[in-house]
């Protein structure tokens, strides 16, 4: 059959989703590597929400319609069902669209064929059921940075292996360790990696453009978000997950407030808790001296028009900090209803994780709205790091100026001890904590709960009544 050209099928059967010119570009190098008969693997990177699915979708399409007499098979994986679901449908509303090329589009279960070929949607999850399948035409891994690497090389990687049939990875690279970032550096190696960054796409599509610089200013140019989905980056090799870099944009010049004053700025107390069971000297003795200590960190909220905010989003200054050893949760409910009527506080947000979770209840007795429990989890403290990474990456996190004190001196060497790893799989999680036994995370769990505070409303009230 007629070797078509992928960008006029494009053009000439979905008129409404045409290629722009920076996916016109990677689907016709992929329509030469598809066709070429030598198989191999590339890997095509997309910045964020532009258009990467669609190219798939497309060039699903095109194959399909192009050996429909002679057949050939498909094999697409993705992390999930409901990914799975969603690229079949998108696939099949392109191709009722090329019923006048010959077929109509069938479905069945996992499976959507076009007169003799077919594409064979299949999820990547270890509980699915997947082997047995043959990819003749090509193989794609769509999502590949949330594949378990041994999940592919076990079950799907051997549908290609008799047909000899190309291979093509998709994705996100975020960490080093993940299947699209080994295959990233194969193709690299080959010359078959293509990466569409932000920049590529503003070029065609300038409103997208705008809304990336827009994100760029809020979060900063190193936060792990900007430089993976935008810039095409891939994590790791940071030297944990604070280096120097990092750190030297959270100290500010601001001197240590040691005396609650009267200030027009809200004050917020962000509480870390360890019972007294956790900070006993018989446990610090056990843990090689790491004692687990409750912490608080005293936070103003700056949300005037001058600085980095720009009225839009929040400075937080940290203006003093607490470190509480073996004291009692009865006793540390005494000392956080002193401090939040000395400091004013606006809101306390507590750890109400285990023990925390008494003090808390206890808290809400006596303060009621003013307090906000947190509750760790894989999940809540993944978000929590995510969301204080963006508030310094953008300036908006200032530590106050060294003051030769050691709970100071202390956070510092906790924030620099802090490791980190993004886990593979859908939601990229972060796993971070303080490994050295002789160290804990009191100071730095604590700070980190300024990353709750991002979901408040910070805009001022204005008081209605009437006019005298």
């Amino acid at each position: 059959m007629e070797n078509w050209d992928i960008v006029k099928f494009s053009r000439e059967k979905f008129p409404r989703h045409k290629f722009r010119s920076y996916q016109a570009e990677v689907a016709e190098w992929l329509a030469e590597l598809v066709q070429d008969g030598q198989g191999g693997k590339a890997a095509v990177v997309f910045s964020r929400q532009s258009g990467k699915d669609e190219v798939l979708a497309q060039l699903l399409a095109w194959l399909l319609v192009l050996h429909q007499e002679e057949g050939g098979s498909i094999v697409v994986a993705l992390p999930t069902v409901q990914q799975a679901n969603i690229s079949k449908a998108r696939l099949l509303a392109r191709l009722e669209a090329c019923i006048t090329m010959g077929a109509k589009p069938q479905r069945s279960g996992y499976e959507v064929g076009y007169g003799q070929a077919n594409v064979h949607f299949l999820t990547a999850d270890p509980s699915a059921n997947v082997r047995g399948e043959t990819a003749s035409l090509l193989l794609v891994a769509n999502e590949a940075q949330d594949i378990k690497t041994d999940i592919w090389d076990a079950r799907f990687d051997p549908m290609g292996a008799s047909t000899n049939a190309p291979t093509l990875f998709l994705g996100t690279p975020w960490n080093s360790s993940s299947l699209l970032s080994r295959e990233m550096k194969e193709a690299r190696r080959q010359e078959r990696l293509w990466l569409v960054d932000w920049r590529r796409v503003a070029r065609d599509v300038p409103a997208y453009g705008k809304r990336v610089e827009e994100r760029i200013a809020q979060f900063g140019p190193h936060h792990p978000f900007i430089r993976t989905e935008y810039e095409c980056q891939e994590l790791g090799g940071e030297g944990g997950l604070f280096p120097e870099a990092r750190r030297q944009l959270m100290r500010g010049s601001h001197s240590r407030v040691l005396t609650p004053g009267q200030g027009q700025n809200p004050i917020m107390l962000l509480v870390d808790v360890a019972g007294s069971d956790e900070t006993s000297l018989r446990n610090a003795d056990r843990l090689g001296g790491r004692r687990d200590s409750s912490a608080v960190t005293v936070v103003e909220v700056d949300i005037s028009p001058t600085g980095n905010n720009k009225g839009r989003m929040p400075t937080y200054r940290v203006i003093n900090r607490y470190l509480w050893h073996n004291v009692p949760l009865s006793q540390q409910h005494e000392r956080l209803t002193r401090l939040a009527e000395e400091w004013r506080a606006k809101y306390l947000v507590v750890d109400a994780t285990g023990l925390g979770a008494g003090l808390v209840s206890n808290l809400k007795q006596s303060m009621g709205k003013r307090v906000i429990p947190f509750v760790f989890s894989l999940k809540s403290k993944s978000d929590l790091a995510w969301n204080w990474l963006g508030i310094i990456e953008s300036g908006r996190y200032l530590e106050y100026a060294e003051d030769g004190a050691l709970d100071t001196a202390l956070f510092w060497r906790q924030l620099a001890a802090v490791e980190s790893e993004v886990m593979a799989g859908p939601g990229q999680f972060m796993r971070w904590s303080v490994p050295d036994p002789a160290l804990h995370d009191d100071l730095v769990m604590s700070a980190a709960l300024v990353g709750t505070l991002e979901d408040l409303d910070w805009r001022p009230r204005r008081a209605v009544g009437e006019q005298t």
